[in-house]
């Protein structure tokens, strides 16, 4: 199915990079019927040539850019949230009210893609994260109302090819953004920390970090394959009194939970602001 489809990426930053990537290396689609497009920036559309197959226009011609974009199935937004009002300007003509728009770009909402095209279209919108550039990213991902099954499915391959993707309603992106977009830096100012104890403890830097980094892998994959709740793993491994039970009850006394609960909401409202500055300025670039 995926693999019948041309898709057209507008921007080639490391998101559009790792969904090509994913696609291509896991031969959903055939490579040459892969085109990127970046008008700023030639050299990097080169180097992604030479690693993935994919094709570039030959140009930055405003024509051929165009036809690639209308002669496309799948279209992935994938430019810096600045640029979206310029791109969609330049593209809204070449654009088909049947074509799939799978969005990546943080904050733009559904709303706004379609105000912009002045119709509805089939959009999905998405919200990966860095891990997705290995390919064992967490990523949301809503629906407008005209994608159909088909395109559903296809979004939906696309985005497992670099991880895991988990369908939403639209108006809960802005907490998958506060829990997973913005999730790998907690684990890493956890990592942080945990390192330097150990510094602090008398162990070198590599020492420590080897072991903070294989204590974070393991632990991760215990709840994967267990299945078992995290509160329950960390229940068989806090001993009355024990070591572990001292650690908790000091990290409580900071309130731990409670401040990464707080964070993780703080980060999901600034979502939901930084979307309506995005509307603001795209729809306002729209009129000028």
């Amino acid at each position: 199915m995926l693999k019948e489809q041309t898709i057209a990426f507008i921007g080639a930053g490391s998101m559009s990079e790792a969904l090509l990537r994913g696609i291509v290396e896991a031969k959903l689609v055939r490579s040459l019927s892969v085109v990127v497009l970046n008008r700023h920036n030639r050299s990097r559309l080169d180097d992604l040539k030479a690693a993935y197959g994919i094709r570039v226009p030959e140009t930055n011609d405003d024509a051929e850019r165009q036809r690639l974009v209308r002669e496309a199935d799948i279209v992935v937004l994938a430019m810096k949230p600045k640029d979206v009002g310029a791109a969609m300007i330049e593209f809204r003509d070449a654009l088909r009210p049947e074509q799939l728009l799978l969005s990546v770009v943080a904050g733009l909402s559904i709303d706004t893609i379609e105000r912009l095209l002045g119709r509805v279209q089939p959009i999905v919108r998405t919200m990966p994260n860095t891990s997705s550039t290995i390919g064992l990213g967490a990523t949301g991902i809503a629906f407008s109302s005209s994608v159909s099954a088909e395109q559903r499915e296809m979004a939906l391959q696309m985005l497992r090819a670099v991880g895991k993707a988990v369908p939403l309603e639209e108006g809960l992106l802005n907490v998958v953004t506060g829990v997973s977009g913005s999730g790998p830096a907690y684990v890493y100012y956890l990592m942080e920390a945990m390192i330097d104890a150990g510094v602090q403890g008398g162990l070198t830097e590599r020492e420590a970090r080897e072991l903070v980094v294989q204590t974070v892998l393991g632990a991760a994959h215990m709840v994967e394959s267990t299945g078992e709740d995290p509160a329950a793993l960390r229940a068989k491994v806090t001993s009355p009194n024990g070591t572990t039970f001292a650690a908790i009850q000091h990290l409580e006394s900071f309130r731990f939970r409670d401040g990464l609960v707080q964070a993780i909401g703080r980060a999901a409202a600034r979502a939901g602001e930084m979307g309506d500055d995005i509307a603001t300025s795209v729809l306002q670039q729209a009129k000028e």
